[in-house]
């Protein structure tokens, strides 16, 4: 038990550790911090208060959804308190005509009271108990601004509640990138693969599919540059955008001369130290609302020399059928060791496939017979 429990604790630290080394973690959040500068100021989230409050969690929302409605109805009986008090009816303890009339508040004759009637005004109910004489125009003045007050806070929490129930973020949940990348043959290049899959029937309009290689990087100046971006191209068998994406499909890059891969092998891949951040934007199709999905991957999680199983099948009814469980799972299969190494055999097997193995290897002179009689000399 003791152990479990030590192997437990140890696989949590090293995961934390591998997350903490990331830039872009698995679910695509930015695992970057800001530190304290001049130029950092909390006056600028305040300005532009609207996204704040979006991307705040939703614990904060539902607090400062109670603190809003629950502290204006109590400033707001504070203020009714006050005009009773000051027009002295609190005081006024005996239910005569001449009191009825210079009264401004009917029923309110303590705190709690006047912030029932606080509470009663601006979410509209009217029980009837209390209410409003017209003697004070102050009275009259102070129900027209709550009644203001509370329809802006209405429709401040309402928006904002919908914003964030309606986050593009949410649509990106249900795109899911697989745990590992992969390096293998694919129809005739040496590529670089990675599966991405839509757990949703609804359709991402003009997906878009990009990757960055960060890593650090040391100019001819001697200068090193921290996360110095290089672009990764990915492509897919329908093209590289406006993807039919309605089902898995795999993604692969070419590793050419181009390529940064092609200085990798085999054998040097996980000593290397790089981050490969995959992109996928798109529209969702039942919104209209941009999303954006990221994933990376580090060197230990790319596989050198394995394919992806198969996870597309046809059932006897003729529907297609996507088993996920398969979904990263992967296989070994024969790989060129690096890039140099596909790029030398594939060369050759040109060169035999155009001459043949037993052809002329120079075309530019002609052939001759060695057995035909000629002058040496000549």
């Amino acid at each position: 038990m003791f152990q479990f429990i030590r192997k437990k604790i140890h696989n949590r630290l090293v995961e934390r550790k591998i997350r903490g080394s990331r830039l872009v973690t698995k679910d695509g959040h930015c695992n970057i911090k800001f530190g304290t500068n001049k130029y950092h100021s909390h006056f600028a989230f305040i300005i532009d208060f609207w996204t704040t409050f979006v991307e705040i969690h939703w614990c904060f929302v539902i607090v400062f959804f109670v603190a809003a409605f629950t502290g204006s109805w109590f400033i707001f009986g504070l203020l009714w308190y006050s005009l009773a008090k000051n027009n002295g009816d609190l005081d006024r303890l005996q239910n005569t005509s001449e009191s009825q009339q210079m009264k401004c508040i009917e029923n309110i004759n303590s705190l709690t009271t006047a912030f029932l009637y606080s509470l009663e005004t601006q979410t509209t109910i009217g029980y009837g108990g209390r209410a409003l004489t017209g003697h004070c125009p102050s009275t009259v003045a102070l129900l027209i601004i709550q009644s203001l007050m509370g329809a802006i806070i209405n429709c401040f929490m309402c928006g904002l509640i919908l914003a964030k129930i309606s986050l593009p973020k949410r649509r990106a949940k249900t795109v899911t990138f697989s745990e590992t990348a992969i390096i293998s043959l694919w129809k005739g290049n040496l590529c670089l693969q990675i599966r991405v899959a839509n757990l949703r029937k609804t359709l991402l309009i003009g997906s878009q599919i990009y990757g960055k290689l960060l890593r650090t990087t040391i100019t001819p100046e001697g200068q090193t540059v921290i996360l110095d971006q290089v672009n990764i191209d990915f492509l897919v068998d329908a093209g590289k955008d406006n993807l039919f994406f309605v089902c898995p499909i795999t993604l692969y890059h070419v590793i050419d001369k181009s390529s940064p891969f092609s200085e990798m092998a085999a054998d040097t891949l996980q000593q290397q130290d790089f981050e490969l951040v995959v992109f996928l934007d798109g529209m969702a199709e039942s919104t209209s609302l941009s999303c954006q999905v990221r994933t990376s991957f580090l060197p230990r999680e790319i596989q050198w020399g394995y394919n992806f199983l198969p996870v597309i099948s046809r059932t006897k009814g003729g529907k297609y059928r996507v088993d996920l469980s398969n979904f990263s799972k992967t296989e070994p299969v024969v790989t060129p060791h690096c890039a140099c190494c596909f790029q030398n055999e594939h060369n050759k097997e040109l060169i035999l496939h155009r001459h043949g193995h037993e052809g002329v290897d120079n075309l530019g002179f002609d052939v001759i017979d060695l057995q035909d009689s000629f002058d040496v000399n000549e």
